[in-house]
């Protein structure tokens, strides 16, 4: 946890469900004075009752930076961490996959199985760090604008209230909950689709037959953005007889082979 108000507000509200918690504060090393925010955490822990610890991750400043220092903390956390993100985040999260050309999945954000607190605006999280008497440590990268999210949080949002004279945040984020009530159920749907299965993939209707496909092809690089729609259609192609093979990035072809679709990882030059 950064020791901002949303992951504080994370620790007060976990602590006070009963659950045991660990507090972990990762520093990434980047700007000055990072490294004794984790004693700001500790304190918190300490007085909340929650057990603490420090973890230290190199991430040099650079292009990619955001997904560099994200790949490096999650290397570093057990994956039951929860994560402290707020309905305002998903907001900034789903504007930002659009951004991407993301489709319903993009629109669906972040799933509440490791974010309990996507329900709460992030001024209800200092409204609980005041009644819970923290200081929540504010991070000067949060307005630094290399950052598209923060672009995202300080320009569009707010130009986005003005047009809607709305509390456009809001919308998204409820828009993000019925779309992910969709994922789910087309989810559920394509996972009985054996992908390898050249027929089945061409005779599926193309909706389930795309999330089948796209489900397989993250198995070979989990931290990867989803694979784009253009690599997923190629694979089609391959399963329709289209073509006999394709690539899809990250060092991997698929080929069909008697109906059979099988991926191979080809060497680096």
């Amino acid at each position: 946890m950064s020791g901002g108000a949303d992951s504080l507000a994370l620790l007060v509200l976990a602590v006070d469900a009963g659950l045991d918690v660990t507090a972990v504060h990762v520093d990434h090393g980047l700007r000055d004075g990072s490294a004794a925010e984790a004693d700001v955490v500790a304190a918190a822990a300490s007085r909340l009752g929650a057990a603490f610890r420090a973890e230290t991750v190199e991430v040099a400043d650079g292009a990619d930076l955001e997904a560099r220092a994200r790949r490096a903390r999650h290397g570093v956390l057990p994956p039951d961490t929860l994560f402290g993100h707020t309905a305002d985040d998903q907001a900034e999260t789903v504007l930002l996959s659009l951004m991407r050309g993301s489709g319903l999945d993009g629109l669906a954000g972040m799933g509440d199985e490791r974010h309990p607190i996507l329900a709460l605006r992030r001024s209800e999280t200092h409204a609980i760090c005041d009644e819970a008497q923290l200081s929540p440590i504010r991070d000067p990268s949060n307005d630094d604008p290399r950052f598209r999210r923060n672009r995202v949080r300080h320009e569009l949002l707010p130009l986005l209230d003005d047009i809607a004279g709305r509390d456009v945040a809001a919308l998204v984020a409820r828009g993000a909950d019925v779309a992910a009530v969709d994922v789910a159920y087309l989810d559920a749907l394509s996972a009985r689709i054996d992908p390898t299965d050249a027929e089945a993939l061409a005779e599926a209707p193309v909706a389930l037959a795309r999330r089948s496909v796209r489900a397989w092809l993250r198995t070979f690089d989990p931290e990867r953005h989803p694979p784009d729609l253009a690599a997923v259609d190629r694979v089609l192609e391959v399963a329709r007889g289209v073509s006999v093979a394709t690539q899809v990035g990250g060092g991997v072809e698929i080929r069909r082979s008697r109906q059979r679709l099988a991926a191979r990882f080809l060497p680096r030059g």
